[in-house]
């Protein structure tokens, strides 16, 4: 396939964008929501933002595998190669039915087990995170449809060293569990910052907070483009235990048990 270079980054940021401008017109007429077999809910915007990446990611990466939620949902891959993506079409959907603008579309590249490639667009913010490990990570103000390089705003970002004054969370808004609260209780936080889908990667990457804990059982497309962006804006993304995650795992239904973003890549070291 091709590498993971500046000019593919930015032909995957416009269908991502592009996917984005879908779903905002799905918003402003009727979600048509309905509940999968796992009690979440789907809605006609994560079918047109799905749509939208299949046809644009089947163009520029021709032949490469793509494992998206709801497709892997209908029909799981029995195997995988070394290199394919992972796409979240929709993340946050209880937020955009909510009313709430806090949903997400993520896109992760995964090389070898371990995300290489990351995109998370905001439709609604107007705001897209980017990045390649190694190469570094971006914030974007793009409007929903337009072409990356229409951005109103390139900005590079980078994770930040721990605070000596406290930790600021990021949580999720709808599904913060009890291990989770647990693991919180034991850090030094000063301020939790709740709220919905990948946005919490981006406020990681931008150095906005310094950790995001999820001890509860996710989805590798949940998650693969926002480690990406934290490792390439200079962060970590863990288990719990300090292990490294590896994508892929279709035995246990691309499920990751649970996980901890951090800004500082030395702070598990120091504070778990």
């Amino acid at each position: 396939m091709r590498s993971f270079d500046d000019q593919l980054l930015e032909e995957l940021c416009s269908v991502v964008a592009t996917a984005a401008a879908a779903v905002l017109t799905v918003r402003r007429g009727s979600l048509d929501v309905r509940m999968k077999d796992d009690a979440s809910p789907v809605t006609a915007a994560d079918h047109a933002s799905e749509a939208v990446l299949m046809e644009g990611l089947s163009r520029l990466l021709p032949g490469v595998a793509v494992v998206s939620e709801e497709a892997a949902g209908a029909s799981p891959p029995t195997r995988l190669p070394g290199t394919f993506v992972l796409v979240d079409p929709l993340d946050g959907t209880r937020e955009l039915i909510a009313g709430r603008d806090e949903f997400t579309i993520n896109l992760g590249i995964v090389n070898d087990g371990e995300p290489q490639l990351g995109i998370i667009a905001a439709p609604a913010l107007g705001v897209l995170w980017r990045g390649i490990v190694g190469s570094g990570a971006e914030r974007l103000r793009l409007p929903a449809g337009a072409q990356a390089r229409a951005a109103h705003e390139r900005t590079p970002i980078h994770t930040r060293a721990r605070p000596s004054c406290g930790l600021v969370a990021a949580v999720s808004r709808s599904h913060l569990d009890a291990r989770t609260a647990a693991l919180l209780q034991k850090l030094p936080i000063t301020q939790r910052l709740p709220c919905g889908s990948a946005v919490k990667f981006g406020q990681i990457a931008e150095g906005t907070a310094d950790v995001y804990p999820r001890l509860s059982t996710t989805c590798e497309w949940d998650v693969a483009a926002g480690h990406a962006i934290v490792v390439a804006a200079g962060g970590r993304l863990l288990s719990p235990q300090g292990h490294a995650l590896r994508y892929g795992q279709i035995s246990s239904g691309f499920r990751i048990p649970a996980f901890v973003a951090w800004g500082d890549p030395n702070a598990p070291a120091a504070l778990v």
